[in-house]
């Protein structure tokens, strides 16, 4: 029988933690700027892994709503819903909703800030350099 310890993400075990595929692809589809066949991806990505593997974790994007695709030959082109900015901001919100102690996550958050984001933030809570749009990925710049 396997020793449980090799089956854990970590340095020595070569595996990836979870989602750390899924956010290496995402960045590889980021930092293209268009639309990307799985092959492209893979290539764009550090280690090797198989197309297969990075077909698979397209697919799962895509049926999770974080990607678009569209027919490029006989397979497809992938291309992030929404921008960067919006699939951040969302994820914080996520992890601060799913969060027991909200007031803490965020004392702490806003405590490890540099002084430079520190600012920023302020000028954005007080109502200065508002958003001027939505982040949608079908929504012009």
């Amino acid at each position: 029988m396997q020793d449980r310890k090799n089956d854990e993400p970590g340095p020595r075990s070569g595996r990836r933690a979870r989602g750390e595929l899924e956010s290496g692809v995402l960045a590889a589809l980021y930092g293209a700027g268009e639309p990307q066949t799985a092959r492209q991806v893979r290539d764009r990505l550090p280690g090797g892994l198989a197309y297969t593997t990075v077909l698979t974790i397209l697919s799962r994007l895509h049926d999770k709503g974080m990607l678009v695709r569209h027919r490029a030959g006989r397979g497809y082109a992938y291309a992030p819903a929404r921008d960067e900015a919006t699939h951040t901001a969302e994820r914080m919100r996520s992890l601060l909703e799913h969060g027991s102690d909200r007031e803490a996550v965020l004392t702490r958050f806003v405590s490890e800030l540099s002084a430079q984001d520190e600012q920023l933030l302020q000028r954005l809570l007080s109502g200065h350099d508002r958003p001027r749009h939505t982040g949608r990925a079908d929504e012009g710049p």
